[in-house]
């Protein structure tokens, strides 16, 4: 059987992203993104995000922005091994169907503003990275895997041929970030920005492997294989402990070795729990550029690599992994990014954008050392376009292209990245001349992806990755 490590090995660098965007990085912070998507370029209130320099170009005094958005989604992992069909509810069947959900029904953001002269002050909050929760009711394929083994393991000395275990696992990831900083409007067509983002991480990891059991001695009884070998252990050791009395010391022996061996079964097939949160912090210096005239605006936004460290705060861990260990601090930096936009005004109620971003994956530090796992960053290509279609209602479409540059090596049961098309939709409302209502749906459509790899160094083990994202979102934008 397998040490119990093999059983979390990958938790602590599971991803729970629910937006678009980075491995680690959500971009969806506007409703304005969500039906429109090609915002690098904006000069609206969701700049203060997507085009910081673009904030030059509001109008004087305050503006506002209210946003609320709900992301559900769906994992599911298909995985083919052999010794799956030992699973007593499996059928005797070799591939399982492994599904988790992700939802993060309630998530908020808020934009503030203030322009004077040629000076614009900004700040915002939002969830930047993470975002969501994820449950696997049955556990993972990673999880199972070592404890399939375990007729085999088994058979010769005990008769087993079925297995089955309890297999729980629920994460949450969150990164909230608070930006702030300031656009200088240089002349007519001119702007440059100068700010940062404080990022705090709140993670956490809760999963278990419990009543291990197989049918000892046949049949179709299942028993719980820890409690049986340590109840045989015992009862074996009583013996040698009699047998050494009486001077039997050959029969001692053998009923010691047979006590030993039978508390390791013992120990390997116990239960296996994880408890444990993460939290850290990190500071984002951003500097964008920004080029506007009657019908173009052009904008540039360079945010630099993040260096964050979480400490576990573990209240119990039964892994054996040191990686869990109660005060332990991991890698969990944020990539730099870089960023082109350009929007062009086709007609005085018509305007389409395009837009670009560069995730630097390669140069942030991961869990694991997974970083080197990555041949490029991840690219992003955008556009959209928005139709005044009266004066007081618009409406927008736009999609989104993001290529992953992971390979196989990176990709595990428990954080799996896959290329994606995006599309959003959806219509802007004025509800008076400084209040705006924004309303949008956003779905992707991801890419399958596939890993091989072997178990215990020796059984071949194949994984089908894929998965499903909505959002919905309502924002309200205000001036003064």
């Amino acid at each position: 059987m397998a040490k119990k490590l093999l059983l979390f090995s990958a938790l602590i660098v599971v991803s729970f992203t629910t937006f678009a965007g980075g491995l680690l990085t959500n971009t969806n912070q506007h409703i304005a993104y969500l039906r429109y998507l090609a915002r690098q370029s904006s000069t609206e209130i969701d700049a203060i995000y997507y085009n910081p320099a673009g904030t030059a170009f509001f109008k004087e005094g305050w503006s506002f922005s209210l946003n609320g958005q709900s992301a559900f989604q769906t994992r599911t992992i298909t995985s083919t091994f052999a010794p799956f069909a030992g699973n007593i509810q499996n059928l005797g069947e070799s591939t399982k169907k492994f599904k988790g959900d992700a939802a993060a029904p309630i998530i908020p953001s808020l934009y503030a503003a203030y322009k004077q002269g040629h000076w614009t002050f900004s700040g915002s909050f939002a969830i930047i990275g993470g975002g969501g929760k994820a449950t696997f009711d049955a556990g993972l394929p990673s999880f199972e895997a070592p404890v399939s083994l375990l007729p085999t393991s088994l058979n010769a000395k005990f008769g087993t041929t079925v297995y089955d275990a309890d297999s729980y696992m629920h994460g949450k990831q969150i990164i909230y970030g608070l930006q702030m900083g300031a656009a200088y409007q240089i002349n007519d067509n001119w702007s440059v920005f100068g700010g940062i983002r404080m990022n705090y991480v709140n993670n956490s990891y809760y999963g278990y492997v419990r009543n291990i059991s197989s049918n000892i001695g046949g049949g179709t009884d299942l028993v719980n294989v820890s409690k049986y070998m340590t109840e045989k252990s015992v009862a074996a050791s009583t013996a040698a402990d009699y047998f050494e009395g009486i001077g039997n010391m050959a029969e001692a022996e053998k009923l010691r070795a047979q006590s030993t061996e039978l508390k390791k079964v013992a120990d390997k097939t116990g239960d296996i729990g994880l408890d444990s949160k993460q939290s850290g912090w990190g500071v984002t210096p951003i500097i964008g550029a920004h080029f506007h005239n009657a019908k173009w605006d052009v904008a540039v936004k360079y945010e630099m690599r993040t260096k964050l460290n979480v400490e576990n705060k573990t209240k119990y861990d039964t892994t054996g992994s040191e990686m869990f260990k109660n005060g332990v601090n991991t890698p969990h930096d944020l990539p730099s990014i870089l960023t082109f936009g350009a929007t062009y005004q086709f007609l005085p109620t018509l305007r389409g954008s395009v837009g670009y971003n560069h995730y630097f994956d390669k140069g942030a530090k991961m869990a694991g050392g997974k970083q080197k796992d990555i041949k490029q960053g991840t690219n992003e290509y955008l556009g959209g376009l928005e139709w005044d279609i009266c004066d007081w209602a618009q409406i927008s479409a736009g999609l989104q292209r993001t290529k992953y540059g992971v390979t196989q090596n990176f990709q595990s049961d428990m954080s799996f990245s896959l290329s994606s098309m995006s599309y959003g939709f959806g219509a802007g409302f004025m509800l008076a001349d400084n209040v705006k209502f924004n309303v949008a749906y956003f779905w992707t459509n991801y890419e399958k992806g596939n890993k091989d790899a072997m178990v215990a160094e020796k059984v071949p083990i194949s994984y089908e990755f894929n998965r499903t994202n909505k959002v919905f979102g309502v924002g309200l934008d205000f001036s003064f």
